[in-house]
């Protein structure tokens, strides 16, 4: 077993969860026995945000639940699907009597407890709408299949769509805003060492000393093939040249950018590849409306980055800029 900073693999999750729901004891309330994370005070008369997963990718999502994002996360084992019945307490718990946006990320077994959920939720006269999230360019296909997976994206979806819900949207209008992020963003991917299970003895994949993978997903699943390591800027560059002409950019467009640490890349790093993002960007003549820089959606302690970009516009920028108090994201 490679030494990690846990007491019992199968204990983890939850001793983690205590630790979070202690250390922001104001902020978060962890439902044991529901499985769900929840705000301390949970907000009257507003359309609720529900969203979870697999953990293994914190601070998603039980870092973002909090005035201006979530109002519940549903927190699944390492790397694996909550429940149906953990994402029906959480949707029920989510609900002020205006119905919940139910954010899914695109895998199947979350896309399937979801949506019995929804149905369970619809059996309470809970209305709810669901927003997938399917941004890695990575997975890309015209062949038949489960389609993009979903990746960094589900941030802006969550902070947008959030933002919306709090200032009063009503049900339809916080979902189809949050399909429209969604629909719109792209994510790729890069690992310059995989991440190791807890408990497990080795990463989930191994790499030579001059190589990198390209195309990595969330839960350590190997890239679409390995290229020569190099310096930040041209790794940078090998994630962005292909956003910026899946999502058809041209001179004077104006983006979201997300840059994002998988686990075991450090501010410093992270800060570097930023720099790259925007000197390549602005030479292209697309500017950065906004940039969000930090380890946001993670793959246990894998070394890499991820680049999100989302073609902005002034209402989207004014939602992003909103107010929002999370644990992890707060301005």
């Amino acid at each position: 077993m490679r030494r990690q900073i846990i007491n019992q693999p199968e204990s983890f999750v939850d001793e983690a969860l205590e630790g979070l729901e202690l250390t922001y004891p104001s902020l978060l309330a962890y439902r044991r026995e529901a499985g769900i994370v929840t705000r301390k005070t949970p907000a009257k008369s507003k359309v609720g945000l529900v969203s979870g997963g697999g953990s293994g990718h914190e601070p998603l999502h039980v870092g973002f639940v909090g005035t201006g994002m979530l109002d519940v996360a549903v927190p699944g084992a390492v790397f694996a699907s909550p429940t149906a019945l953990q994402v029906h307490e959480g949707t029920l718990a989510a609900d002020s009597g205006r119905g919940v946006v139910q954010i899914v990320k695109n895998y199947t077994g979350d896309v399937l407890n979801f949506q019995i959920a929804g149905e369970l939720a619809g059996d309470e006269a809970v209305q709810t709408e669901t927003v997938l999230v399917a941004d890695d360019l990575a997975t890309e296909t015209t062949e038949d299949g489960p389609g993009r997976r979903g990746t960094a994206a589900v941030v802006a979806v969550e902070k947008i769509a959030g933002a919306a819900a709090e200032i009063g949207a009503d049900l339809v209008e916080v979902a189809e805003l949050g399909r429209r992020v969604a629909r719109n963003s792209r994510t790729m991917s890069l690992a310059l060492s995989a991440g190791t299970h807890p408990g497990a003895a080795d990463a989930a994949f191994t790499l030579g000393a001059e190589e990198i993978e390209l195309g990595v997903g969330i839960h350590g699943e190997r890239g679409t093939g390995r290229v020569a390591f190099a310096g930040a800027d041209e790794l940078t560059n090998l994630l962005l040249e292909p956003l910026v002409a899946e999502l058809e950019l041209r001179r004077g467009a104006a983006v979201i950018a997300i840059i994002n640490g998988l686990g075991g890349a450090y501010p410093l790093e992270l800060s570097v590849a930023a720099r790259a993002v925007h000197r390549q960007l602005g030479a292209a003549g697309i500017s950065v409306a906004r940039s969000l820089v930090g380890s946001l959606v993670t793959s246990l302690d894998m070394h890499g980055i991820s680049v999100t970009l989302l073609p902005a516009d002034e209402d989207l920028i004014g939602l992003w800029d909103a107010p929002v108090h999370t644990p992890a994201l707060t301005w």
